[in-house]
C-alpha cells in the first residue's frame, strides 16, 4: 500500500508517455552494419580458406578445430559431437589465430542489426510515433522494475558500435534526457539500517 500500490500510475504513465526514437538514424545504421557484415564474412572465408555457413555452429567447429587446428584442451563437445563455438570459448582462445577476433566482431555486428538497429523501428507506435514499453515492477527477483516488448532497460553500451544504439532514442524538443544512478544504493541502505560502525565509516 505505501510502495508498490503508488508506483502503478508512474509506471502506467510511462507506458503511455513513451520515448520517441529516430528511424532514420537506424535505417542508415544498418546499412553500414550490412556494409561491415559483408567485409567479414570475405574475411572470414579468405582466413578459412573457403566459404562456409558463418552462424552454423557445426561448419564453424569444423573450421576451427579440425581445419584450422585451435587448441580443444578443455573444451567440450555438443551433444552432436562438435566443439563448442560459445562465445565464452572463442573469447578464451583470443590470439591463437586471427578469425576469432573477426568471428566475435561478426556476431557482435549481426546481434546489434537484428536485435536493435532493424527491430526497433517496426516497434514504434504509428499513432504516437514513439516506442512503448511495458514495465513490470516485480519483474525481477531482486525488486528492480522489469522492462518488456522491448526491454528498453538492455540497450547496448559496453562498445563503441553498442553506444551509437542509444542515440537513436532522443528527447522530445525541449526536453533533454537525464542519466542519474545510485551509488552502491544497497550497501548504504545495509549501512544505515544496521549501524554497523565499519559499514558507515566506509560510507
Amino acid at each position: 500500500n505505501t510502495v508498490e500500490m503508488p508506483l502503478i500510475p508512474v509506471l502506467a504513465a510511462m507506458e503511455q508517455a513513451g520515448v520517441s526514437l529516430d528511424p532514420a538514424f537506424l535505417h542508415g545504421m544498418s546499412s553500414e552494419l550490412a556494409v561491415r557484415l559483408d567485409e567479414l564474412e570475405r574475411e572470414i572465408h579468405a582466413r578459412a580458406g573457403h566459404s562456409f555457413n558463418i552462424n552454423s555452429t557445426q561448419q564453424l567447429s569444423q573450421v576451427l578445430f579440425e581445419e584450422l587446428g585451435l587448441p580443444t584442451e578443455g573444451l567440450r563437445k555438443t551433444k552432436a559431437g562438435f566443439y563448442s563455438t560459445a562465445a565464452n570459448v572463442l573469447e578464451a582462445l583470443q590470439g591463437s589465430h586471427p578469425i576469432l577476433d573477426l568471428i566475435l566482431e561478426h556476431r557482435e555486428v549481426s546481434k546489434l542489426k537484428s536485435t536493435y538497429v532493424d527491430a526497433l523501428p517496426t516497434m514504434v507506435n504509428p499513432s504516437t510515433g514513439r516506442i512503448h514499453t511495458s514495465y513490470n515492477q516485480a519483474g525481477a527477483i531482486t525488486g528492480r522494475i522489469a522492462s518488456s516488448n522491448p526491454n528498453l532497460q538492455n540497450i547496448p553500451i559496453r562498445t563503441e558500435l553498442g553506444r551509437q544504439v542509444r542515440r537513436a532514442f532522443v528527447a522530445a524538443p525541449g526536453h533533454v534526457f537525464l542519466a542519474a544512478d545510485y551509488s552502491q544504493v544497497e550497501l548504504r541502505v545495509l549501512a544505515h539500517i544496521s549501524r554497523d560502525p565499519a559499514l558507515v565509516e566506509a560510507f
